[in-house]
């Protein structure tokens, strides 16, 4: 019997993620020496946060944040643009992999997307609807 490429509903298998970091840790390294030659990311520091492989792990999506969080547009399109010399750094140094994945970078929104979620639970409505929600729970409990 074959096995599943991923986890359960579709979380991603050991596998992926090991790779995943693996890839990480070699961008992270390229990117913060500059063994990348382009005048767009010469100047950048780039944090790389997360590499989601696919499960044949020929695809990764590479999360990344430049410091302080300016410029992420330009960011992105310099490591788009340097994509293959990105790969060929990542293959050069993983040789265990059958295939250098291609490599597509986007910018980590995930900070955003918590902050726009704190902000609704701290809104009155919602911890009032909360509150009411936590005490029919405990008088549930009671009963």
């Amino acid at each position: 019997m074959k096995k599943p490429n991923s986890g359960p509903a579709g979380a991603p298998s050991q596998r992926q993620l090991r790779v995943g970091e693996q890839v990480r840790h070699v961008l992270a390294e390229v990117l913060a020496r500059g063994d990348v030659h382009d005048d767009a990311l010469a100047g950048m520091v780039i944090s790389v946060l997360e590499v989601r492989m696919t499960p044949d792990l020929r695809q990764g999506t590479v999360l990344v944040m430049p410091l302080g969080g300016k410029g992420e547009a330009a960011a992105v399109e310099a490591l788009n643009k340097n994509a293959k010399a990105l790969r060929h750094e990542v293959s050069k140094r993983l040789r265990e992999l059958k295939f250098s994945p291609d490599l597509k970078f986007r910018v980590d929104d995930r900070y955003d997307e918590v902050q726009r979620i704190e902000k609704i639970f701290h809104q009155d409505r919602v911890r009032r609807d909360l509150a009411a929600k936590e005490q029919d729970e405990s008088k549930n409990d009671n009963s």
